[in-house]
């Protein structure tokens, strides 16, 4: 993998997690760190898969990274469960 396909995936998993944090409807119970990490994370995957399915164009991998990523920040922000609060 080379450094350019690094800095996409980290780009598209750090715009991917934003925005499936604001898009998604309800309360939001995962904290910003969680769901841009999970969107960082996925976008890698998601490289690594299209590398070993041997996909050569650019935008068919970015759609393989974006995918993946808002899969995650999705089940994620969907499953996420409210904070305990520790006063009495």
């Amino acid at each position: 993998m080379s450094v350019a396909g690094l800095v996409t995936a980290l780009l598209v998993g750090v715009t991917i997690g934003l925005l499936g944090r604001l898009i998604t409807p309800g309360r939001r119970d995962a904290p910003i760190w969680l769901t841009v990490s999970v969107g960082v994370v996925a976008a890698l995957a998601g490289s690594i898969l299209a590398r070993l399915a041997d996909v050569d164009t650019g935008l068919l991998t970015l759609v393989i990274q974006a995918g993946l990523a808002g899969t995650g920040v999705v089940l994620v922000v969907t499953t996420a469960r409210p904070q305990p609060s520790d006063s009495p």
